[in-house]
């Protein structure tokens, strides 16, 4: 059965690209001797350069996933790794050149900034542009700085903790990460502060065919606490970009994180990312993720909690529009005892789009009164849409508590009717409903940042009834 096209169609807000001449390019092509040049390019000390040629090895020789989307029209040699369009990371907005700073007008960087946020990274393609964080931040001992500046700038914590949670062999997106990664941000958080304010880092694709692979590595410290924001975004063009980005996070014992990542990616965009956290004692790790827009998202988001009492929890929310298949899910690892950890999963699938929830529970000998619970919930807005779900469930200790639980409905006649005898329109009606079942994630984000995604959620259901 043909499901139905949109004749009219919605404008995306952030599919615009600029057109701008790049300082440095490195061309299409994938080789050994491109790993060289980007490792030339940033004036890398020998042991990083052996790290990427390491990784670089490991990505030939890893398969891609079988399972999952259908990654197999990504044409490798068809990206270009490494695209850089300033001289020069600058610190205030008035210094970047005019169009890229209309770019992140037109997005809301700087007014988020100045409003409700400690500090900001804004990434342009391979490159961080810009970097801020506000001096009573800084004066506590925060570092929040691109992941290249902190390379060269604090080289003791990547030797300690670079590559440690994901290995280039890890899987074959993190080994071309590992081998071509740009940009990203590093923070650290000294013990026993708190930063009040959200740290927030925005990463923008503006070239075509495009690889952007930013590498995020964050350390909280002893009962220190953190909220890391991102957001995403690409212009539409008729060929494919690849976002294929590593996150590594270390929770120190009594530390509390929450990494928020709202991605609203064009629809040419495989969006490929592996994203882990480590949790020692009493810690605590939460993930708030969302996924809009991407042609295939595959993103799975763990807590290995090694620490007696530490925590993780997984909050998602996954849009699924026509032609877009978003992968989601999370895993949580009990590596100790009397952890715990909570996962919600919400999704809605639209216009013939596909939404899978895949996820894993694991808790081995060891992990003695570990509590755990995954729950998935799908909506599905018409006939020819699709929702799956792969819970996966691996216990090897009799002393826990641990279940989960699935369900996937439509939105129902006689709630549209309501709303709609209340004088709203259909369109209305059903963002209204989306809303509320999304209300778990979005009442945990920034005001700023949930404003702007219920009128994410608006645009999505203009897209599927034009």
């Amino acid at each position: 059965m043909n499901h139905p096209k949109s004749p009219i169609p919605v404008e995306y807000k952030l599919g615009f690209h600029d057109d701008i001449s790049y300082r440095r390019c490195l061309g299409k092509g994938i080789s050994q001797e491109a790993v060289k040049k980007v490792s030339a390019v940033k004036g890398e000390d020998p042991w990083m350069r052996r790290f990427r040629l390491k990784a670089w090895e490991k990505f030939l020789v890893k398969p891609l996933p079988t399972w999952g989307g259908d990654l197999s029209g990504i044409n490798f040699a068809a990206i270009n790794y490494y695209l850089s369009s300033t001289e020069k990371k600058v610190f205030a907005w008035q210094d970047l050149p005019p169009k890229i700073k209309r770019t992140y007008e037109k997005i809301g960087v700087p007014r988020a900034e100045r409003k409700v946020l400690a500090g900001v990274e804004a990434q342009y393609d391979s490159e961080s542009i810009y970097g801020s964080i506000k001096k009573q931040w800084e004066a506590k001992g925060i570092i929040f700085t691109d992941t290249d500046t902190a390379l060269k700038k604090y080289p003791r914590f990547f030797k300690k903790y670079f590559g440690r949670l994901v290995p280039p062999e890890d899987n074959k997106f993190a080994a071309l990460n590992s081998a071509f990664w740009s940009g990203g941000s590093f923070v650290y958080v000294p013990k026993g502060v708190t930063v009040e304010l959200p740290l927030s880092a925005y990463f923008r694709i503006n070239a075509r065919n495009l690889g952007q692979f930013e590498r995020t590595l964050i350390i909280a410290d002893e009962g220190s606490s953190v909220h890391y924001v991102e957001g995403c975004s690409a212009p539409i063009y008729h060929s494919d970009a690849l976002h294929a980005a590593v996150v590594e996070i270390f929770v120190k014992k009594g530390a509390s994180v929450q990494y928020t990542t709202i991605q609203n990616w064009s629809g040419d965009v495989y969006n490929l990312v592996t994203k882990r956290a480590r949790v020692e004692e009493g810690g605590s790790m939460s993930w708030v993720d969302v996924n809009i827009g991407s042609k295939i998202t595959m993103k799975y988001p763990s807590c290995l909690l090694v620490g007696r009492g530490a925590r993780g929890e997984m909050l998602s929310l996954a849009i699924a529009g026509r032609g877009q298949h978003q992968d989601t899910g999370a895993k949580m690892i009990h590596l100790a005892p009397e952890t715990a950890s909570s996962i919600i999963s919400k999704s809605v699938s639209l216009e013939g789009g596909r939404a899978t929830y895949r996820g894993l529970i694991k808790i081995p000998s060891g992990g003695r009164r570990a509590r755990a619970k995954m729950k998935c919930e799908s909506l599905l807005l018409d006939e020819f849409s699709q929702a799956d779900t792969y819970p996966v469930m691996q216990i090897a200790e009799k002393e826990v508590n641990a279940g989960h639980e699935a369900t996937v409905s439509q939105i129902e006649d006689e709630q549209l009717c309501y709303l709609q005898s209340r004088g709203l329109s259909r369109e209305e009606a059903e963002s209204l409903i989306i809303s509320g079942f999304a209300e778990p994630i979005i009442k945990r984000l920034p005001m700023e940042y949930a404003l702007e995604l219920n009128r994410l959620i608006q645009l999505e259901i203009q897209k599927g009834v034009s």
